[in-house]
This record gives structure tokens, sequence and C-alpha cells, in this order.
């Protein structure tokens, strides 16, 4: 996090929701500006400096989706959607949408601070070049192409290189089953979820120190995969995930 106070823009139309939030974020050093509605808070993103969008999809105006999408069209600022709404296939439209994370409702403050600490890190990553991504033992460097685990380099093929470099452009983000199928096979293999299953076995074998409880490439049951945040993989605390 930079010496520079982050700002976070929290959209939601419930007063006590907005409250709860305010009091967590500025207690953990963010600046924190409020809008009631999608109009006010596009309104917002547009007229002032914004590091990080926390919206909720009940709004009264128009639905968190779509400040998802309008806000996307124009501004690479992250944005972390929550909702009640937990159906898997509602999560997989959203991220595709440009969402960056996803968080049910109820959730803990502790979780979401947690979620909007990795989307600022991807997001300063991204914007400083930053060439290497580090998760517990496994160290993936973006600039020379190679992969250690404990120091010690490995060897992946080229569709498992591929695989892994674009879970590290989005670390502790998760990225859908139909992202990096299109990324790593086409766009024509979008539906072909059984590379994944095989490839990513195969990555485990080689990048988790214990493959068949893995801590770093984690499983978003439904859907996609994603590396774990840097504590996690050291605690093996990662919460919401299961092995598949």
């Amino acid at each position: 996090m930079s010496e520079v106070s982050p700002i976070v823009l929290i959209v939601d139309d419930e007063v006590q929701i907005r409250r709860f939030l305010r009091t967590g974020f500025e207690l953990n050093g963010f600046v924190v500006h409020e809008s009631g509605t999608g109009a006010e808070a596009i309104r917002a993103a547009a007229m002032r400096p914004i590091d990080i969008v926390i919206v909720d999809l009940g709004l009264p105006d128009m639905d968190g989706a779509e400040v998802v999408t309008r806000l996307r069209s124009w501004s690479t600022v992250p944005i972390i959607v929550l909702s009640v709404r937990s159906a898997e296939t509602q999560k997989v439209q959203l991220l595709e949408m440009g969402a960056d994370d996803y968080v049910v409702k109820p959730f803990g403050i502790a979780e979401l601070l947690a979620r909007v600490r990795v989307a600022l890190r991807r997001q300063s990553r991204a914007a400083s070049g930053e060439p290497s991504v580090t998760i517990g033992p496994l160290t993936i460097d973006l600039a020379a192409r190679t992969v250690t685990l404990n120091g010690q380099r490995l060897t992946l093929t080229p569709k498992e290189y591929r695989l892994l470099q674009v879970l590290a452009q989005h670390a502790g983000n998760v990225v859908t089953h139909q992202h990096l199928l299109k990324e790593v096979w086409g766009s024509v293999h979008v539906q072909d979820t059984h590379y994944l299953r095989i490839f990513v076995r195969k990555l485990r074998q080689k990048i988790e120190p214990t493959p068949d409880s893995p801590k770093i490439l984690v499983t978003e049951l439904g859907v996609g995969y994603r590396l774990a945040h840097a504590a996690e993989a050291e605690n093996g605390a990662a919460a919401p995930v299961t092995a598949g």
C-alpha cells in the first residue's frame, strides 16, 4: 500500500452498510467516498481520483452490474462486487464483465479488506510493471519467464507456463474458466473445462509442496482458479478454497 492513503468509493443504497464499511476502511487508513446510486457512483468516479470501487448489486436506479460495465468501459480502477446473490453463474458473469472480485453478503470486514489490498497490489504491480510474483515458496518471474519453488528452477511445458502466467497476472483474484481457456487454448476452446482440470492437476504436481492439499493454486468451485494470497499460502488459511 502506498504512503498516500488509498481512496475507496463505496456504492450501496443502505446507509447502515455504508456506515459499517466507512468505519472499517477509515480505521485501516483509507479515504472514503460514498454513493447511494449507480448514477452518483459513475459521476463520482469520473470527477475525482478513485483507487478502488466497492459496489452493491441492488441499487435503486440501476443494477450494480451496469455500474461495473459502464466503469469498465473507460476505467481500469479495481472493482469489487458485494451482493447477497451467491449463484456461481452470476459470479462468473460479473467477473467476465470486468469486476475484479466478488464478495457474498454477509461478510467480515477483515475478508473484504484483504481482497481490497490484493486488488490494489495487482493494480500497482500492473502500473509499475513489477516483473515477479511470489506466493509462499513459489516465485514466477514474468520478465525472465522462469518459475522457481524454494529457489529451485522448475521445468514447465509451454501450456503449463502460460496457464501459470495468466494466473500470476491476476494473483490473488479469481480467473474464470472461460478466461483461462481463451488465454491458453484460444476462443474455440472456452467450453473445454476438462483441459483446465488436466493441466491444473499437472501444474500442482510441480508447484505445490503438497499437491493433494493445494495451498497455492486453488479452486473457486464453479467459477475458476486463483493463485492464493501470500499469507494464505504460508498459513494454509485459504478459507473459501477447495481442491479441485
